[in-house]
């Protein structure tokens, strides 16, 4: 051999070196995880980061993701406590926590756990009847996951949560119920009419009772406003009235006054006599006495008029 072909059996065997070593380098993802085994046998579990395996020793057993995975089943027939079969789908939210235990703990755990589903969901329908199947799915829920939680531990598998997505009874069921949920429907409609009704009533009766307060508050003040304008123009014209007798008087004493100070005779003090008289006269009275002084100064006074004309 010569130093040619020594130098491209070297260079053959390192290039077929680079690429055993690059095969064998390996990067693991965030949130995944690899299973190693060394001669068959378990080895390590591989997390995020750069990793080298030892070529023909080791190999990567199982690349396990470590995220929340759902699980949608489809519908499954389960028989009620009071023999009512129905078809429930369920969804089971699930997370692997132990990768040596999801690769080594369970052949399958994908199915196994869709058959340990199915199995505790008809033993929890089992014990309930159609009315509670159809009310208790909080209840339905907690149990099933409680029990696949602890079932699963062995699998390396951590159940979250699970839902019942739909339960569905017979057609002849389904048709009962709704008939059933129309007549509620109806009867709440009736009750709500009924107190609507009522309620407006009670409104409009009320509205009466306030207007009739109104009303007879309103004639209340109208009453005393009347009152009160009757008071003020009787004040008044009694104040009139009084005024007037004050100037009548307050004339007379003039009058009088006068008189006094002009020093009348007998003469003229029997003139203002007769003219009282005659005030006298123009009232109602039928018969009037005259003093016979009276009647003189009434000649006297007749005599000076027909000589006047």
């Amino acid at each position: 051999m010569g130093p040619v072909e020594i130098v491209i059996t070297i260079a053959a065997v390192l290039i077929v070196l680079l690429i055993l070593i690059i095969r064998n380098i390996h990067v693991v993802q965030q949130s995944r995880a690899y299973v190693i085994e060394r001669l068959g046998a378990f080895h390590a579990i591989w997390e995020v980061g750069l990793h080298f395996k030892v070529p023909f020793l080791d190999r990567v057993a199982k690349k396990v993701t470590l995220k929340e995975q759902v699980l949608d089943y489809p519908p499954q027939p389960v028989i009620t406590k009071d023999n009512v079969t129905m078809q429930i789908d369920t969804v089971v939210y699930f997370q692997i926590t132990d990768p040596k235990l999801y690769a080594y703990g369970v052949e399958q755990p994908m199915m196994a756990m869709e058959t340990l589903t199915a199995t505790t969901l008809r033993n929890i329908i089992g014990d309930l009847e159609l009315d509670q199947t159809l009310t208790s799915r909080d209840v339905i829920n907690t149990k099933m996951r409680a029990i696949l939680d602890v079932a699963t531990d062995p699998w390396g598998i951590k159940v979250n949560r699970v839902e019942l997505k739909n339960i569905l009874p017979p057609q002849d069921i389904q048709n009962s119920m709704e008939k059933q949920m129309k007549a509620e429907r109806d009867r709440r409609q009736a009750i709500l009419q009924a107190e609507g009704q009522k309620r407006s009533q009670i409104l409009v009766a009320e509205g009466e009772k306030e207007a009739a307060i109104l009303r007879a508050d309103a004639e209340k003040q109208a009453a005393i406003l009347k009152a009160e304008a009757e008071k003020q123009a009787a004040i008044l014209k009694a104040d009139g009235e009084a005024q007037a007798i004050l100037a009548v008087q307050k004339a007379t004493a003039d009058a009088l006054a006068l008189l006094n100070e002009a020093a009348p005779n007998d003469q003229v003090v029997k003139l203002k006599a007769l003219e009282a008289m005659q005030k006298v006269a123009d009232g109602k009275a039928t018969k009037i006495i005259i003093p016979s002084e009276i009647q003189g100064l009434a000649g006297l006074a007749a005599g000076i008029v027909e000589s006047a004309k």
